[in-house]
């Protein structure tokens, strides 16, 4: 089995290592479009176009599977996607449902691209399940920069972010959804910023899940697994820092 992911960049590595972990396949297909981070600065017609276009040729590859392994594209474009290819897609949703039935204080954060935070596939979550709380929006578009250059490796990282989301954690805030699937790649650091007692919600668990309840279990999630990374962005840099993270040698081919 083969299964395709995308995102704007290596964010979307945060859902792949989790399928990896339960979703039985025995190759991935990634594509990191890092010439092009984040989509939540481009158009949106760019967007849902580029997504269509790496939709369209992780199919022609024959994957089994896609998952758009990127809010922005999935508010854009899971639509036109799923209209498109013939094969099942996963996507993502911000994790606003289990928020709010974690939340104690009745206060929660989304963090998000902008364009995700306005998208219409947000607000109808919101409108569905969050009527009964209080929700602070934050759009740190520079998060997703700085995770693709490495920037977040730094020593001091964590300080900056301290300093930065000061005024939402003086709210009262007690669970953070990480609506963009870059920002788990900052989760150590963003824990020791908010503290143990809070909650940080990271989708990838649920999206494996969804993908696992939409494939047949023709290969056992134990059997060695390959994985293919192609890359809009610098080649040598995407490689590290994907096999830093998914912890195997990787090798990123080009990908236009």
């Amino acid at each position: 089995m083969r299964i395709g992911f995308f995102d704007s960049g290596i964010g979307g590595l945060s859902v792949l290592r989790h399928a990896m972990q339960h979703v039985a396949a025995t190759e991935f297909l990634y594509v990191a479009d890092s010439a092009h981070a984040p989509y939540g600065d481009q158009p949106a017609e760019w967007v849902k176009d580029r997504s269509l276009s790496i939709a369209r040729y992780l199919e022609r590859q024959g994957v089994d599977a896609l998952v758009i392994a990127c809010n922005t594209a999935t508010a854009l474009a899971a639509g036109a996607i799923r209209e498109a290819v013939n094969i099942p897609v996963i996507a993502m949703e911000p994790a606003i449902k289990p928020a709010v039935a974690q939340t104690r204080t009745g206060r929660v954060a989304v963090l998000a691209t902008a364009t995700t935070l306005a998208s219409s596939r947000y607000r109808d979550l919101c409108r569905r399940y969050a009527a009964e709380v209080e929700l602070f929006e934050y759009a740190p578009h520079h998060w997703v920069a700085q995770i693709e250059q490495g920037v977040h490796l730094e020593p001091g990282y964590a300080s900056a972010l301290e300093e930065e989301l000061s005024a939402i954690r003086q709210q009262g805030v007690d669970t953070w959804v990480l609506a963009c699937t870059h920002f788990p790649f900052i989760r150590a650091q963003l824990a020791s910023v908010v503290g143990p007692a809070v909650n940080i919600i990271d989708p990838a668990p649920a999206v494996s899940a969804q993908l696992a309840r939409r494939l047949p279990a023709i290969a056992r999630v134990q059997d060695a697994v390959r994985v293919n990374l192609m890359t809009s962005g610098d080649l040598v840099r995407v490689s590290e820092q994907a096999g830093r993270f998914l912890g195997m040698g990787l090798k990123a081919e080009p990908f236009s």
